[in-house]
């Protein structure tokens, strides 16, 4: 038991350390061009986030479907197959750069047509998002590379990857944006040399640590490129990918959703609500660590027990079981952390009165979310190791359509509460089926 806790804490610990770096990011920036700038090119910077958040959200599946595939193969123990992967990865990722390149255009105007931003937020905007897709091969690399290291068992790789790429981002930011002509632009060009930055690092890391492997990679693109693109686990692969990206469509309905139908409520509505899921996400950064080592820990049983279902279960419980121990005690502490702490949260979060005062209505939603939240993470991590893409696919779709179905009911005599309750169903929704349907999916 004690072999097999360190084994999980091995794993996320690094992914939880990583994670706390990210938020820093976005606080970073937005302080930067706060300070140099004016409000214009804070909603430009806050606008042309969200159009990366909208494409990259839906290449998710580089990461998810990379690590509990590798994993798997790493369990096997077949080197190969490893390789096979991690070259088929990183090829999906640079052919979905080009795509985003030759749709740039097209995907910026479509959105700032339909968002209500000014014209000079726009143009801002647009001139950032110009900037920061020459970055979109790194960017995509790094998911692949991230769920590779992750499905190899190593987890220290992409914290050492994150947290440089994260701190290179801030510094190089600021120095830009202070300290050149670029002004506020210095932010995304920032970004760009952080990720360049990061996927040189993930290749070194690569090299030192997996050279053999890394070798076998050039070895399948150079002689059986044929088979990187076309084989039969390229055709499984991709049928992986394929439910993760709908899975990743349907996290959109939610939590785009959710801001954009919270903005109907008015401006004091929408700050409570973008304030109140920054908070629910917040214990994600921890949770994530766990889900991490379960995308690891379990696809590597799936693989090494592959023909042998009488171990293969009772060895996955056991894993399964004391991740979410370690996942409910995160649940649990931050529970109680909200009960005592929500409204030292809520001012460091704004000092509005008026929104101060509107969060208080919502902070037994705050103490609620923790515990439903980190089952569904954690159900997440275990599916995703155990490559249930369909049952991961079905999941987001039953919680998707129980939020769009709860608002429906409910808003019209609830109010903005109503999104509470969609939210909050989405979350049952989602734990509900992934417990049911794992029984099934563990003798497959």
């Amino acid at each position: 038991m004690k072999s097999l806790n360190s084994q999980i804490l091995r794993l996320a610990i690094p992914s939880i350390l990583a994670n706390i770096t990210i938020p820093l990011v976005g606080v970073v920036d937005t302080a930067i061009v706060g300070h140099i700038a004016n409000a214009t090119y804070i909603g430009g910077i806050a606008i042309g986030t969200m159009l990366f958040d909208l494409l990259y959200w839906n290449f998710g599946f580089l990461r998810v479907g990379t690590s509990g595939m590798t994993a798997q193969a790493y369990g096997r123990g077949d080197r190969v197959e490893c390789a096979r992967l991690l070259g088929q990865s990183v090829s999906i990722a640079l052919i979905g750069a080009i795509l985003l390149w030759v749709i740039q255009w097209l995907f910026v105007t479509a959105v700032l047509a339909i968002v209500p931003c000014s014209a000079e937020v726009a143009s801002f905007a647009r001139e950032y998002f110009c900037v920061r897709i020459w970055a979109a091969p790194a960017t995509l690399s790094l998911m692949a590379f991230k769920g590779w290291f992750i499905g190899m068992q190593d987890t220290v790789s992409p914290m050492i990857t994150d947290i440089v790429v994260n701190v290179v981002n801030m510094v190089v930011s600021y120095i830009l944006a202070v300290y050149t002509p670029m002004g506020a632009m210095g932010v995304a060009y920032g970004t760009v040399v952080a990720q360049l930055t990061g996927l040189l690092l993930a290749l070194i890391l690569c090299l030192v640590k997996y050279r053999t492997i890394v070798q076998e990679v050039w070895k399948v693109l150079s002689d059986k490129a044929i088979r990187l693109l076309g084989d039969q686990e390229m055709k499984r692969f991709m049928s992986l990918n394929g439910n993760l990206f709908i899975r990743s469509l349907c996290f959109m309905v939610v939590y785009v959703g959710f801001t954009s139908l919270a903005s109907k409520y008015g401006d004091v509505e929408l700050a409570v609500s973008t304030i109140m899921m920054k908070l629910f996400m917040l214990f994600s950064y921890f949770v994530d660590g766990f889900a991490y080592a379960g995308e690891a820990l379990v696809g590597k049983e799936f693989g090494y027990r592959k023909s042998d279902i009488g171990n293969r279960v009772s060895s996955i419980s056991r894993v399964v079981r004391l991740l979410f121990a370690w996942s409910l005690g995160v649940g649990v502490l931050f529970t109680i952390i909200f009960v005592v702490w929500s409204g030292d949260f809520y001012r460091a979060m704004t000092s509005d009165t008026t929104v101060l005062s509107r969060l208080a209505d919502y902070t037994g939603w705050l103490i609620a979310m923790p515990i439903v939240s980190t089952l569904a993470f954690m159900w997440d991590g275990v599916y995703a190791g155990a490559t249930a893409g369909k049952q991961i696919r079905n999941a987001m779709i039953y919680a998707a359509s129980g939020f769009v179905l709860c608002y429906v009911t409910t808003y019209w005599c609830l109010g903005i509460q109503g999104l509470y309750i969609a939210y909050f169903a989405h979350l049952v929704a989602r734990v509900l089926y992934l417990t049911l349907a794992w029984k099934k999916v563990l003798v497959l």
